[in-house]
């Protein structure tokens, strides 16, 4: 180690990465920090070097300095960068502060460091995965996370959301060739329970079934488009692989990845005010994604000891690719339209939609 980011912060050099493997991780051990050379200081061989070495590594590994074009494939072997510049690159986050920033991330991965590793360790494998075994990769890896320490320590917390509604919860609308789907737990800012999500699937299977549906608008009535998963559900089935085996069985996020594909742009998410967890995560599948101006952004489940479980690592990190979704993911900050749009997290940004 051989220089500082902040006072708690110690840096690898790009030299010491070359050289030789850095430490295994171990379960309080995980994070290392790589101090990027400025343009022309260090030689090709020795950036290659060190990005092979970061490709085997798997603690998370996080530049910090100016991006620049011979260092691109240290970049994409990194798991993101920081810098304070204004290159707007797709696998680094530029910040205000590269020391506040770096301290946020230590503490937010100091305090699930289980759940952090294995976040960005599934967020490199599903990058090369098709849609589908990505989504099964998750939900093992979830499954994994849900027996761990972390999960079983915020279990424990109080995380109560209120009480579970009664009744329908998805609005469905067929008007000619367009089905419009609308979650429908306003006083719950949407967030999906089980009752919801099945409804939602047997929603989806609607236009999976009938090929007149040309169109399928997903939005939300309230002031939330989804503000994720019901809590109070939250570790509530028997075990962890039967939790796997009902999330393979009921993946809205899939059905509309398939739909995306068939309809393109035409199967638009309409998104406002929170929009988070799972609620994202499916939204991001969708082939446009219109956001409000006032929406705001976040994927707070490393936090609990989990990672994303409704899809996030795929369809999320192949919007704004893994890099940004990894920090996204590790430190549960919420991003605002205007960002997610620079992102390519939305495709657009204006106040219609049809259901608040």
């Amino acid at each position: 180690m051989d220089s500082r980011a902040g006072e708690s912060v110690e840096m690898v050099s790009v030299d010491r990465l070359a050289a030789a493997d850095l430490d295994p991780v171990t379960p309080d051990d995980v994070l290392s920090w790589v101090a990027l050379p400025e343009r022309g200081q260090a030689d090709v061989e020795t950036l290659a070097a060190a990005a092979e070495r970061a490709r085997r590594s798997h603690r998370i590994l996080i530049g910090i300095g100016t991006p620049s074009a011979d260092l691109e494939e240290l970049l994409d072997a990194l798991s993101f960068t920081f810098h304070d510049g204004t290159v707007d690159h797709l696998n680094t986050v530029q910040v205000s502060s590269i020391e506040d920033a770096a301290a946020e991330v230590d503490k937010a991965v100091g305090a699930t460091p289980l759940a952090s590793m294995t976040c960005t360790g599934l967020l490199r494998m599903t990058e090369s995965l098709r849609v589908r075994d990505g989504l099964v990769a998750e939900s093992l890896a979830y499954s994994t996370l849900q027996s761990g320490p972390e999960f079983t320590r915020w279990l424990k917390g109080d995380r109560r959301h209120g009480q579970s509604d009664s009744g329908e919860s998805i609005r469905v609308r067929r008007d000619g060739d367009r089905l419009t789907v609308v979650l429908d737990r306003p006083t719950m800012h949407n967030a999906i329970d089980a009752a919801m999500r099945d409804q939602l699937v047997d929603a989806l299977d609607l236009a999976l079934i009938d090929d007149t549906i040309e169109d399928v608008v997903l939005c939300g009535r309230g002031k939330s488009f989804c503000s994720g998963g019901f809590l109070d559900e939250f570790g509530s089935t028997p075990d962890p692989a039967t939790a796997h085996l009902i999330r393979t069985q009921h993946r809205p996020g899939e059905q509309l990845h398939r739909l995306a594909q068939r309809m393109g742009p035409r199967c638009v998410a309409h998104v406002h005010g929170a929009v988070i967890g799972g609620g994202l995560e499916i939204a991001a599948f969708a082939g446009s994604v219109v956001a409000d101006p006032q929406s705001f952004f976040r994927l707070p489940e490393v936090s609990m000891g989990l990672i994303p479980g409704a899809g996030g690592t795929v369809s999320v990190s192949r919007r704004v690719g893994r890099w940004r979704a990894a920090w996204m993911m590790l430190t549960g900050n919420a991003i605002d339209a205007e960002t997610a749009l620079r992102w390519n997290l939305v495709d657009d940004v204006h106040t219609a939609s049809p259901a608040i």
